[in-house]
């Protein structure tokens, strides 16, 4: 017999409630998202829960990296992340953590649909001293009948702008230059002159632990540099329209 100290399955019973609890989407928040492409939401998901989350989610980025190039050796593309897909297929606590059916509502409800079906997971950690990740657009690499898919991108610690946060060009999603470039120095000049002629607004602000962000798939986004001396630890849910 397991002996499990209360104050644990009280922690569990609450983490449990909280990704699958509700978040009401409202009008507003449609809108915005509809018009900007993007949109960041506080409070989505309580501090225990991130707390819970990243502990696990982050030894299965140590165990599961391959990337073991020095810094100095790497592509603008290898500086700017380590990347690991289908962290779900690994370990069950994060399955339940992408499978959260509070932030598959929120995409479900934002993209104004009546249900999403999940693409992929990745985490995108930002090493102490990482670089840029240069301006693209997500759709560009997903082999899709459609493009009502939507991103959410999850801190897993709160994200001052040292640590290199996502950053949104407003509107940029009913741009169509710059949808053929892959993430490269080229697509950050290219798309950042595009953006400056357009005088398109940037969103770069930090994020507090438990704001979530919500992006579309054409949406341009990119991130500063991790000039900290901790690691951006992020966790991202990819979901697209269950009729696609």
């Amino acid at each position: 017999m397991v002996l499990v100290h209360p104050a644990i399955e009280t922690l569990n019973q609450c983490v449990e409630e909280d990704i699958a609890g509700h978040y009401a989407i409202t009008a507003e928040h449609i809108r915005f998202y509809r018009e900007n492409g993007y949109i960041k939401l506080k409070q989505v998901l309580a501090p225990e829960t991130i707390h819970f989350y990243a502990k696990e989610i982050s030894k299965q980025v140590k165990r599961l990296n391959r990337h073991d190039i020095p810094m100095e050796e790497r592509t603008t593309y290898q500086k700017a992340f380590l990347q690991v897909m289908n962290i779900w297929e690994y370990s069950e606590v994060v399955q339940e953590f992408v499978f959260s059916t509070k932030l598959g509502r929120m995409a479900a409800d934002l993209l104004e649909v009546s249900g999403v079906r999940l693409y992929h997971d990745q985490a995108l950690h930002k090493e102490p001293g990482g670089g840029i990740t240069p301006w693209h657009a997500d759709q560009y690499y997903w082999p899709l009948s459609g493009d009502r898919t939507v991103t959410a991108w999850v801190p897993l610690q709160k994200t001052p702008k040292e640590m290199g946060p996502i950053a949104f060009a407003s509107k940029s999603h009913h741009m169509a230059f710059g949808r053929d470039l892959e993430i490269s120095d080229t697509s950050e000049a290219l798309i950042q002159k595009s953006l400056h002629e357009a005088q398109a607004d940037v969103e770069d602000s930090a994020f507090d632990l438990g704001e979530v962000s919500f992006h579309s798939g054409w949406t341009f986004h990119r991130a500063g540099a991790n000039t900290s001396d901790s690691p951006r630890e992020v966790i991202t849910m990819i979901y697209m329209d269950e009729n696609i």
